[in-house]
């Protein structure tokens, strides 16, 4: 079997698998709160806890995956993220509960950016590509695939399959990932950076954290407040002391490099306007169109299904346009998509509903894809995990930012209208204001080089035979001419 197609299905199932399941337990929150005794608002301690779970061990991942191997350490992640998960069926009490989604956070937080790890250590840089074309579906399908599924199995089963489904899943992964991948690690990994760690653990906490409940009314704003600004004093004192250190766990040096920079600017942008669209859509269809989370996921599902057709033709796509001019123009239409969920009323037709998605889904994929890739086209195989490493934690920040951006727009609909109860119309600003912020990341991506990422899309070969055919058939023009000119003079 070949390793350059099997890899990325290893990476991408087991990234499906925590994408997935750190949406479905919220639709059943209330059947699990009920089941262990307690009330569904004490229980989203266990979304809490898994969150901070994830801030706090990223930044560890890439050091970690050096020192023991990438695929030592993603096949224990994802045993962990197993043990986490029968841990949370077997669970008796909120505290049980919570101990367990910390566990299961642990293991995410190893399996993302180690994942994406092993597969730019395992997949030549000619297919990154099509390789991260897979990787990147997991993420879009998770997120919306999540609710419905909690809901249906929840409903016709048990709460506790929410769980266990992951473990044949997780044992597959592992056994192929020992199976497959290669075991890599480095010769002299670089000293741990513990005292950074702390910093960088405590600020991505406070920061994801208070983003991610901002707006939803769980905790009073000053709390919240609190948090963010917690956090974002200990990332301060975080970079100052990453310019002190030769080997800290988030290397802000990296942003030197020109598409890494524009990969992460642009990228949060552009993933905080889109990750806010998980969270709107299933509101706007459960609560504004008076919709079943069932009925909702199967209609919301259709940018899912965008997204697995565009898979079979990133490559080709990415290298007859190039990075940079994709990624610009791109990031506008994604955001045209998103902004036209605003249109959306109770009485649109549900199948223009599922064309706009479906067709905005399969746009939105292959900019996620055109993002992953070209983060790492400048970067060498010796930052290539504090590379990975950088960019899961971007995207952690991000997806909670869009969440609260999301959440504050409603809110504030809400309040300038002087209303309480939600209603579709109350959702029309957020989609058009997300959709704002993830077109301005195309600023960002036209900041690239023109031939960023050529590399890795293969478009400087083609610009290269291009160039030699226009000047073959230059010559040819040339040597006719002279030709020519010699027949008539003999004339």
């Amino acid at each position: 079997m070949n390793k350059q197609r099997i890899i990325p299905l290893i990476v991408a199932t087991a990234l499906f698998m925590e994408n997935m399941d750190s949406t479905v337990i919220a639709t059943s929150l209330p059947a699990i709160a009920a089941d262990i005794g307690t009330s569904p608002l004490t229980l989203k301690l266990a979304i809490t806890s898994y969150l901070l779970s994830l801030a706090v061990f990223i930044p560890a991942s890439g050091w970690t995956a050096d020192r023991f191997g990438a695929r030592t350490v993603f096949s224990v992640a994802v045993g962990v993220f197993m043990v986490g998960s029968i841990g949370c069926a077997l669970s008796q009490s909120v505290s049980n509960f919570v101990f367990a989604r910390i566990l299961q956070g642990m293991g995410g937080a190893m399996m993302t950016p180690v994942g994406r790890l092993v597969l730019l250590r395992s997949v030549d840089k000619s297919e990154l590509v099509s390789a991260m074309a897979w990787v990147t579906v997991p993420a879009l399908i998770g997120p919306v695939i999540g609710p419905p599924l909690g809901g249906f199995i929840t409903t016709y089963f048990s709460w506790h399959w929410i769980f266990l489904i992951n473990i044949p899943i997780g044992l597959l992964g592992v056994a192929m990932a020992l199976r497959f991948i290669d075991p890599i690690k480095e010769e002299n990994p670089e000293p741990f950076d513990l005292y950074g760690m702390v910093l960088a653990g405590i600020g991505l906490a406070g920061i994801a954290f208070g983003l991610s409940v901002a707006g939803l009314n769980l905790l009073p704003w000053s709390v919240v407040a609190a948090l963010v600004a917690i956090g974002a004093i200990a990332m301060t004192l975080y970079v100052m002391h990453a310019r002190r250190t030769g080997s800290p766990v988030l290397d802000f040096s990296l942003f030197r490099l020109a598409t890494l920079r524009a990969a992460v600017v642009g990228g949060f942008m552009f993933r905080l306007g889109i990750g806010a669209l998980p969270f709107l859509l299933p509101l706007l269809m459960q609560i504004g169109f008076g919709l079943t989370p069932f009925q909702s996921g199967l209609i919301t599902f259709g940018s899912s299904a965008g997204a697995m057709g565009m898979k079979t033709l990133a490559s080709r796509i990415i290298r007859t346009f190039g990075f940079r001019n994709l990624m610009t123009v791109n990031a506008v239409v994604s955001s045209v998509f998103l902004a036209a969920c605003a249109l959306f009323t109770p009485t649109t037709p549900l199948l223009l509903i599922l064309i706009i998605l479906v067709v905005g889904g399969f746009f939105r994929s292959l900019e996620f894809t055109a993002i992953n890739t070209v983060a790492y086209a400048e970067v060498d195989s010796a930052a290539m995990s504090r590379a990975t490493t950088l960019v899961s934690v971007n995207q952690q920040l991000a997806i909670s930012a869009g969440v609260a951006v999301g959440a504050f727009s409603v809110e504030s609909t809400l309040w300038w209208h002087g209303a309480t109860d939600l209603s579709a119309s109350a959702f029309a600003p957020a989609f058009v204001v997300v959709s704002i912020v993830s077109a301005a990341s195309a600023f960002f991506f036209w900041q690239m080089p023109d031939d960023a990422g050529h590399e890795i899309s293969g478009r400087k070969v083609k610009e290269i035979a291009s160039r030699k055919g226009a000047e073959k058939a230059a010559r040819k023009v040339a040597t006719e001419t002279t030709q020519d000119a010699r027949d008539q003079r003999s004339a």
